[in-house]
């Protein structure tokens, strides 16, 4: 396993502008979404395309709290890896990146405020 995960330079002030914008409480919560977001668009990443990790850290319990094996365990079905699993951080790091630059990128599109964003994904994701 790992204990921390940091974010691209880039992405780390993008999850202070989103967390500011969707004002849905500590940066975490959006690290989290974007990690979620960004797998549920079944795209794979490349770990040879992995940006820098000078951006926000995170620690494993702050940033998945006590649900850290149900994120661990999406990664492992997505990619078909074992728990223990050398890259297994990589893939974490890539997935919130990845998510965070969607997010940013949508939502600058939108002209709702952060709610309305939300609840108009989560509409799309039911509709599918």
């Amino acid at each position: 396993m790992f204990n921390t995960i940091k974010t691209s330079k880039e992405n780390k002030e993008r999850v202070i502008q989103l967390t500011r914008k969707l004002n849905l409480g500590a940066e975490n919560v959006i690290a989290r979404l974007a990690f979620g977001y960004s797998l549920s668009k079944e795209r794979t990443v490349n770990l040879a395309e992995a940006q820098d990790s000078q951006g926000k850290e995170y620690s494993y319990k702050v940033l998945f709290g006590d649900y850290g094996d149900f994120y661990m365990a999406m990664i492992c079905v997505h990619y078909n890896l074992h728990i223990s699993d050398k890259d297994l951080a990589r893939y974490v790091k890539m997935h919130i990146d990845d998510g965070l630059e969607l997010l940013d990128s949508e939502f600058q599109k939108s002209s709702g405020a952060g709610t309305d964003f939300l609840i108009q994904k989560i509409d799309q994701g039911l509709s599918n």
